[in-house]
């Protein structure tokens, strides 16, 4: 992830540099594109790693109510 943000980031920058360079306004264009793709990597990746977390504590819950389950089984009703 880090990579792909960084050579769409390095990518941006040089195509920046050629538009001003070489004075060619549609060079800017494409230097945006390359720049909102590398944001648009970061915001999917953190929403990702978000949705992990999400699961991690799901899991948690549902061992812990397997592990209830189990008891329950192994020592018979609680009544």
């Amino acid at each position: 992830m880090v990579a792909a943000v960084g050579f769409l980031l390095l990518d941006a920058v040089l195509l920046a540099l050629a538009a001003v360079w070489g004075e060619r306004p549609a060079l800017w264009f494409w230097a945006a594109m390359f720049a909102v793709g590398a944001l648009g990597i970061f915001f999917v990746w953190r929403r990702y790693l978000s949705h992990l977390g999400q699961l991690d504590t799901h899991r948690r819950d549902m061992r812990f109510e397997i592990e209830r389950m189990r008891s329950a089984v192994r020592n018979g009703p609680s009544s």
